[in-house]
């Protein structure tokens, strides 16, 4: 059988074959004896033929380009389909009736080749066929080779490297083969390299093969991913079918088990299947047909069977080459790729320097692995060899470890390297700090505490690299929005610290800096700024004032300032920190760029709307570029752009790029995430300045129930958020309840930061104008005289 669609090409491909004959076949006599026309195939024509017409024409022109002995050659991964592009060419022959032989020879090995050659031997009746001295290998070649033999064409059927023997002038060979190294020897540059079929192809060669169709008619999409879970492979999709045949199952509750553990996937891909296109010595399953090939790559190539070794262990798409370890010479590590990917097992990626392996091969080879109680040796190895060559998280190795990383998280979630490995805690350490880098707070956590353990019970809980682990830990909490658990940490740590290591130690001053944001997050900035002073003066002591650990401090200090409304401070300090830091650093540095938006936070509450926009879409650009749309970093610019917007009324743009942001941040960062609830706040004062007062009020009032489970209720934002809602309720009548919760908050502020702060004196302001609107000009005035008093005695 053929597939649809392929009756005009056969046609065609048919005259084209018979024009070649007839150019070689000799004139007839009608005294000559009928030439030998043996049909010396062992299989049918296959369902599974899926219409390679490309792939088949040029395989013709090959073999009947001229009139003399041609060879040509289908290589490609097992499974792929080359023996039925064989066999269909020579049926397509057939079907003209010429009168030639057609021979197929299974060449796996040596014993299967002579084999082959003995049972061709009797079915052309040659003499002496049954001598066991004889070479028959010889004595089919020699008979064929003469003119009176008549047309033939030869299939060798995975042939590992083989002596083609005698040519004829009527002679044909097709060659197929797992090896791109063994036809390009034999066949030159006659090669057709077999890749994969395509979506629509695999597709209609599953519907042929299933005996059920309605369970495709019913499940298009399951039929699809199904067969691009199995990479277009007409074996595996055969053996998928034939499973799904046998179980009378949906191709859904096939794919249910491909979505499991990989024990679960490995055995469904190696369950064996009737299949009449296999040979009675071979098994049927894919994975059983790669085998063959990696035990030829064992025995011939020790450096590739390594590096096949390594990639199963990690994961395998898009894997640098620069992970693989070296061989003994430059050219030994390129003719080991190049024989992997003669068994087309990889394929590279050449600007990259990056390859992939096939994906149904990585499954195989650790399945392999594993039966031979190797998986696990193998698996600490790779681990060992990615800790030596992981680069540290800085921003100038950003772009290899974002590469690295996938590939380092895939061998330690496998759980095969044991958890007090020190390579294994080594990689944990340099995957979390990158991690920590990339915004990805979440995965950081359970990296860091698994150090913790280790150095812990190894160490000692006061010993340096313990105490350094703890304070990660501890910074990752406040990334989180787990203030209390990281102010709480963060304090034990420093103490012991200041006792083990001294006050002027390097770590010990970055976990006194960390501590102050922690304070500052919770709105504790008395404690905030005299710690970050504290630091700030050794830090210029012992490392300078331009040092990259002292520019923390000063830019850590402008945050503070601008928390607590001290906008002069903030800008003089912002602006001496972005010099200082494009210098030591440069323009584009995240750091740098993280002293840019502070500053524009600072215009924006200066009303210079203009030129924050200016800076902060510099910022969201560039980090954009560096870090991505979606990193925590990128957002925050974003907020703050929209802020911006916000300010200018430009309250279109301001809404898209708040909903952005909202949305991203509960993505990636959690739907009670500290700045997930700020994004959410500013999209609640877009709705206020929209006039939408009921979606305003809704988006309120959900945000301070959430500030005051996750944050407290005197926090600096929990109150923030209540005089928002106030003032919602101000613009839209409720004025009591405006006036209730200006009080409310006023009280809270004034007991936490004094009468005269700055926070205070904007609530009495607020409540100011509320009694305005209420008509008690009195109060009003009086309050507002109170806060002009107010605000000539304090200093900033």
């Amino acid at each position: 059988m053929y597939c649809e669609g392929e009756h005009n090409t056969l046609h065609r491909l048919q005259s084209e074959i018979e024009m070649c004959l007839k150019q070689t076949q000799p004139e007839k006599k009608s005294d000559s004896p009928e030439p030998l026309n043996k049909w010396i195939v062992p299989f049918e024509r296959s369902i599974r033929f899926t219409g390679r017409e490309s792939e088949l024409n040029e395989l013709q022109d090959m073999l009947f380009a001229h009139d003399q002995f041609a060879k040509a050659a289908v290589s490609g991964l097992g499974g792929v389909g080359k023996t039925q592009l064989a066999l269909e060419l020579l049926y397509r022959i057939k079907e003209k009736h010429y009168s030639y032989t057609a021979i197929w020879v299974h060449a796996t090995s040596m014993e299967s080749l002579n084999q082959g050659y003995y049972a061709i031997a009797q079915q052309l009746g040659i003499r002496d066929s049954r001598s066991k001295e004889v070479d028959f290998k010889q004595l089919v070649q020699d008979y064929l080779s003469k003119d009176s033999a008549g047309h033939r064409i030869m299939v060798y059927d995975n042939a590992d490297n083989i002596d083609m023997g005698s040519r004829s002038r009527n002679g044909r060979a097709i060659i197929t083969t797992r090896n791109r190294k063994v036809v390009v020897k034999l066949a030159h540059q006659n090669v057709t390299e077999l890749s994969r079929i395509s979506e629509g192809l695999a597709f209609r060669m599953l519907r042929n093969l299933l005996i059920q169709i309605d369970l495709i008619d019913s499940g298009l999409t399951d039929a699809k991913t199904m067969t691009a879970w199995l990479c277009h492979l007409p074996l595996a999709i055969a053996q998928a079918a034939a499973y799904v045949n046998k179980n009378g199952v949906a191709v859904a509750d096939y794919l249910a088990v491909l979505d499991g553990q990989e024990e679960d996937i490995l055995e469904l891909i190696s369950e064996e299947f009737e299949d009449v296109l296999r040979y009675y010595d071979v098994k049927n399953p894919i994975t059983t047909t790669w085998l063959v090939s990696f035990r030829q790559i064992q025995q011939r190539d020790a450096l590739a069977a390594e590096y096949m070794f390594f990639v199963a262990c990690i994961d395998y798409k898009d894997f640098p080459q620069l992970l693989l370890s070296p061989g003994s010479s430059r050219k030994k590590e390129v003719d080991a790729i190049g024989t992997l990917s003669a068994y087309t097992f990889v394929s590279r990626h050449s600007e990259a320097l990056s390859i992939d392996l096939h994906r149904l091969v990585h499954l195989t080879i650790r399945n392999w692995l594993r039966n031979e109680d190797t998986l696990v040796e193998w698996s600490c190895r790779t681990v060992a060899r990615l800790e030596e060559v992981f680069p540290d998280h800085g921003h100038r190795n950003k772009a290899v470890w974002r590469m690295y990383l996938p590939h380092a998280r895939y061998v330690l979630d496998s759980a095969l390297v044991a958890k007090d490995n020190t390579n294994r805690i080594n990689l944990e350490w340099k995957l979390a700090l990158c991690y920590y880098s990339d915004g990805r707070f979440d995965e950081v956590e359970t990296f860091f505490q698994e150090v913790v353990d280790f150095r812990t019970s190894m160490l000692g809980p006061e010993h340096a690299y313990t105490l350094k682990s703890m304070a990660k830990l501890a910074l990752t909490h406040n990334a989180q929005s787990r203030f209390q658990e990281s102010r709480t940490l963060g304090v034990k740590v420093m103490e012991i610290q200041k006792r083990v290591l001294g006050e002027e130690d390097p770590d010990t001053l970055s976990t006194m800096s960390h501590l102050a944001m922690t304070y500052s997050d919770l709105s504790q900035w008395k404690e905030a700024e005299a710690l970050e002073l504290q630091t700030m003066e050794l830090r210029m002591r012992f490392l300078g004032e331009e040092h990259p650990e002292t520019l923390v401090g000063m830019s850590n200090l402008v945050y503070l300032y601008n928390c607590q409304g001290w906008w002069g401070k903030a800008e003089g300090r912002g602006k001496r920190t972005i010099t200082a830091r494009k210098k030591v650093l440069n323009d584009d540095h995240p750091e740098t760029l993280l002293s840019i938006g502070d500053l524009t936070h600072t215009y924006n509450n200066q009303g210079r709307y203009k030129k924050a926009e200016e800076l902060l879409t510099h910022v969201v650009n560039v980090r954009v570029r560096t870090l991505g749309k979606e990193h925590p970093y990128t957002l925050s610019g974003m907020s703050n752009l929209a802020v911006s917007y916000h300010n200018q009324n430009w309250l279109d743009e301001t809404e898209a790029l708040q909903a952005h942001v909202v949305a991203a941040r509960k993505t990636c960062l959690g739907p009670e995430h500290f700045s997930t609830l700020t994004s959410m706040a500013h999209l609640s004062l877009t709705y206020h300045r929209q006039g939408r007062w009921a979606g305003a009020e809704r988006l309120g009032l959900e945000i301070i129930e959430l500030r005051k489970k996750i944050m407290g209720p005197e926090h600096d934002h929990t109150l923030t958020s209540m005089t928002n809602l106030a003032s919602i309720y101000l613009d839209d009548g409720q004025l009591s309840r405006a006036e209730e919760l200006g009080l409310e908050v006023l009280a809270i502020r004034a007991r936490v930061l004094g009468m005269d702060h700055t926070h205070s004196l904007a609530s009495m302001e607020y409540l100011a104008a509320t009694y305005k609107k209420q008509g008690r000009i009195t109060e009003t005035e009086d309050l507002k005289l109170q806060v002009a008093e107010l605000r000539k005695m304090t200093v900033e």
